[in-house]
């Protein structure tokens, strides 16, 4: 087209029918779009941003994108502008920190275009009418799954909707999952978007079915690789666990709904999350075995991966690091191990992991039968077949060198995790190392080309057995430091333990039969549980030896750590795509950058991930000439399989009752963010209706007005305040959190704020500062919704009793907030037990009283001659430095002044801190900082 014409059309691209409908749909209606996982949710949303942003004079705000997302966004509308040769387009400006200025802010809005803002920033920002809501184009919601009636995005929805009727608004979400719980999700899902349309789009939609079902298909090579039978032991022993710690679960909290609590849900991401959040209501009152095993559940979930994707040594290190977190230290009496560790599957779980490592053998030395360690290190059978792929990759390359099409020759294999990735191109580099010269000498040629991975595993038992050392040495210090402590409170008792603590007396002490076996399982405790075997050290010794490395392993190149480049010149050279073998980790949306960038004639995807599948169907679609072929590997039968399938049949299931509901929903006609509301309500609502004791009808033209700290905005109050029609003004306070007239200033504190800011003495500083310049000083604790209103502590008599116990009593919270009452008469408590509730009470707190001064609020407590901008804004590093021994509530803020970051506090030397804090708190910050844990 010539450049003479005014509009420029705006290229668009998205090849695909459902993509093109979609998009079609989304600019002539306001919608909330529910689509499936991998089907190209940021492709569809740059699209349509970069439709708005090539006209040139919008405003549109972009709420609920991470960081990743918005580099995504970022570069595709960059992409986008240079393709349509969009003159207008001003791309993507991403507001996320406190450090850009509110002028700056302010001149941005002003402007126009396209803005990722946080949304903490952009509330402020829209109350403080730093943004005219009016003045928004529109506004674009990801994540919409995410958002319930409390949160900071509905609370953005309702104050852009009360001032601006006419805007769009466009929700999306590619988690179905979150839409089904609960009665009627949807319906309340939509009241919070303020929308009245949904349109869903799973993958057995038809339109999607057609356009990734075409000719176009990719050929897929579908590989089961049979488990190892030691792999399929211990699989199957976790999940003896996994049901027995279910079925301790059930018995003990009856009057749950235990519906989901099986074995098969127990493989889904999120089921230890799922049941946590179902006993968090009364998660106070659970036994501390209720606790414990809810642990143990993210623990053997844990274990079941790792077992399909840790090698056999990784995976023996990753269970030494378990059994010693889980038993109790030595010399302690406390009953308080996982019960999973009493059972007999849980032997069999450490004795076989121990076993694909190494194994004690018998050695003919003289008359005597002297046992030794061997190495055995098992190799994971998927490796096996990776290399089987490679080579037939390799022979295809090599018979068909000419490619036919735009793919390049790279290989992709796509896996778990960065340690996976790591693990695979170590094996891949060495797979062709044999670690001994005259077996290979003995080999025919054939097996000359076996690939293997005893250079690699043979340097991890290695490291291992170094570790190991270590590590003993490590918890062994650790354990001496608590025990020290324990023998402190535990004097007064030691006199009825006699001297057998943690042992048995001699007459009950287990026998061990003949000279106990030098591989060694691990063995029993007195009480059942297991314990880490130990091997004896001339035998570790001897396994060393027989693992050193070899000629050929000697003259292998280092593992490049960290490459300096300073050498580049001399080495660098780009490589022809068709010798690449790419490893990569499945990275969410990001991958479908990797599929256009990389172009891979093969694709090897090492573990089964259900979005990747539907990317590389979205991929192959979208390009005529690439062609694909897929290597699909997974281990028959075992947790890997059973995961993949579940989360396909949870996805199919979800998106089944969504279609079911949106067909008998009742739709909520009015958009307005309060309803209709009655002139007569609107003022009534303002008379003050406490006129006894001669007081006079006042009627207020303005609405109640409540001063908020900025730092508030994480919690769904003042989003609750504002629904009760309250003029809610952000300022960067010093004293309180809530200033509700000049005379009433509240400080809110949740249960764990509470205790943390009895610890180090925060609460009596802030009590004080109020008192100074309040009349009615307030302490509001707010407990959770869904949590039990209570501050009794529930004593569980199978866990320890100290927390009952007399000297323990001075710590318990009633008594410390009964010390903060004495010591401030004047300071007021308010319970409350939610946020719900909170806003009640402030609401009657307010009557017959004053509207609050912003600024003079703003003011009270500053130092002479600070302004309200210079205050510190970031509060957890704060809080963190806190709890370090020599910080005090008066050298903190020399700290925070003088210092940068934590990390530069952390760095410190003596001399550094001495004139900041002092001779004494510096030595203090300087030896916490600098302590080693191997020290005695």
């Amino acid at each position: 087209m010539s450049s003479a014409t005014e509009q420029q059309p705006v290229k668009l691209s998205l090849p695909l029918k459902y993509q093109q409908e979609i998009f079609q749909e989304l600019r002539q209606r306001d919608e909330l779009v529910i689509i499936a996982r991998g089907l190209g949710l940021l492709r569809l949303v740059t699209n349509l941003l970069h439709s708005y942003d090539a006209a040139g004079n919008n405003l549109i705000l972009l709420v609920g994108a991470d960081d990743r997302e918005n580099g995504w966004i970022g570069e595709a509308l960059a992409e986008h502008a240079a393709i349509s040769k969009a003159p207008r387009a001003r791309g993507l400006s991403v507001v996320n920190t406190d450090v850009m200025s509110v002028g700056t802010r302010e001149k941005m809005y002003a402007q126009g275009g396209i803005f990722s803002i946080t949304s903490r920033i952009l509330v402020v920002d829209l109350l403080t009418s730093l943004l005219d809501p009016e003045t928004i184009t529109g506004l674009v919601v990801l994540h919409a799954d995410k958002i319930v009636a409390t949160s900071l995005e509905a609370f953005i929805l309702r104050i852009y909707r009360q001032k601006n009727k006419v805007g769009f608004l466009k929700a999306f979400s590619d988690n179905p999952e979150p839409f089904t719980t609960g009665f009627a999700p949807l319906s309340t899902m939509m009241r919070n978007l303020f929308l009245r349309n949904v349109t869903l789009w799973p993958r057995f939609q038809v339109v999607v079915a057609q356009s990734l079902e075409g000719k176009k298909k990719a050929e897929v090579i579908e590989l089961e690789v049979p488990m190892s039978e030691s792999m399929r032991f211990i699989q199957n022993a976790i999940m003896e666990c996994v049901e027995v710690s279910i079925a301790e679960l059930k018995k003990s909290n009856s009057g749950m709904e235990m519906e989901d609590w099986n074995v098969d849900s127990a493989l889904h991401k999120q089921f230890d999350m799922v049941i946590r959040r179902q006993l968090d209501p009364v998660w106070h009152r659970v036994s501390w075995k209720t606790k414990q095993i809810v642990n143990d559940l993210t623990v053997l979930r844990g274990m079941l991966h790792t077992l399909l994707t840790y090698d056999a040594v990784t995976f023996n290190r990753h269970l030494d690091t378990i059994l010693a977190a889980h038993s109790p230290p030595p010399g302690s009496t406390k009953q308080n191990q996982s019960p999973w560790l009493f059972l007999d599957a849980a032997h069999t779980i450490f004795d076989t992991a121990k076993r694909r490592v190494y194994t004690g053998k018998a050695l003919q030395a003289g008359a005597e039968n002297i046992d030794a360690l061997h190495p055995v290190l098992e190799e994971q059978p998927k490796w096996a077949v990776l290399a089987e792929v490679m080579e037939e990759i390799d022979r295809d390359l090599y018979f068909n060198p000419v490619l036919r099409d735009d793919s390049n020759g790279t290989i992709l294999i796509m896996c778990t995790d960065t340690a996976q990735c790591r693990q695979l191109r170590e094996y891949l580099q060495n797979m062709h190392v044999h670690t001994n010269k005259d077996e290979e000498e003995d080999e025919d040629e054939k097996s000359d080309h076996e690939p293997s991975a005893a250079f690699m595993m043979r340097r991890k038992l290695r490291e291992y057995l170094i570790w190991k050392k270590d590590f003993s040495k490590i918890s062994a210090t650790l354990f001496a430091e608590n025990q020290n402590a324990l023998n402190g409170s535990s004097n007064q008792r030691a006199a009825s333990g006699g001297s057998f603590r943690g042992k048995p007396p001699a007459n009950k002490r287990r026998r061990v039969r003949g000279g106990g076996g030098v591989g060694s399982a691990p063995s029993r405790a007195a009480n059942g549980s297991i314990l880490a075997a130990e091997d004896k050290p001339l035998d570790v010794a001897t396994l060393i030896s027989e693992i050193q490395p070899t000629e050929v392993e000697a003259a292998q190149k280092e593992e490049i750590v960290a490459d300096p480049l300073d050498d580049m010149e001399d080495y660098y050279h780009l490589y022809d795509t068709q010798d690449l073998v790419v490893v990569h980790a499945y990275d969410g949306d990001m991958d479908e950058h990797i599929l256009e960038e990389i172009k891979p004639k093969y694709i090897i995807m090492y573990e089964p991930d259900t979005s990747f599948v539907r990317r590389i169907e979205v991929y192959r679609s979208s390009h005529n000439d690439r062609n694909v072929r897929v290597y699909f590997l997974y281990y028959g039968g075992s947790v890997e399989e059973q995961r993949y399938l579940s989360s396909v049949r949870r996805e199919k299931d979800a998106f089944t009752k969504l279609i079911k509901e949106k067909a008998t929903m009742s739709i909520t006609l009015t958009t307005d963010a309060h309803g209709v509301e009655d002139p007569q309500e609107a003022f009534l609502r303002t008379i003050n209706t406490r006129i006894a004791g001669g007081g006079r009808l006042a009627a207020t033209a303005q609405p109640p007005r409540v001063v908020v700290d900025v730092r508030e905005f994480r919690s769904s109050l003042p989003s609750l305040l504002h629904g009760r029609s309250m003029v809610i003004v952000p300022c960067m306070l010093t004293v309180g959190d809530y200033i509700l007239s000049p005379n009433i200033c509240v400080e809110r504190k949740s249960i764990k704020d509470l205790i943390s800011s009895f610890k180090d003495g925060r609460l009596y500083n802030q009590a004080e500062t109020m008192l100074q310049y309040y009349k009615s000083p307030m302490l509001l604790i707010e407990f959770d919704q869904n949590k039990s209103f209570t501050l009794e502590p529930f004593a569980d008599l199978s866990g320890s009793l100290s927390s009952m116990s007399s000297p323990n009593a001075s710590s318990d919270l009633q008594s410390k907030l009964v010390l903060l009452t004495l010591a401030f008469p004047k300071l007021r408590i308010i319970w409350s037990s939610s946020p719900f509730q909170t806003a009640e009470i402030f609401e009657s707190l307010k009557t017959q009283e004053a509207e609050p001064d912003p600024i003079a609020a703003v003011r009270v407590g500053l130092e002479g001659g600070q302004r309200a901008e210079d205050q510190t804004f970031n509060r957890e590093p704060q809080d963190m430095l806190r709890v370090v021994p020599g910080v005090t509530g008066k050298n903190i803020k020399n700290l925070i002044l003088d210092m940068g970051s934590l990390k530069d506090v952390a760095n410190a030397s003596v001399e550094e801190l001495e004139p900041v804090v002092g001779k004494e708190a510096g030595r203090q910050i300087h030896r916490f900082f600098n302590k080693s844990v191997l020290e005695g």
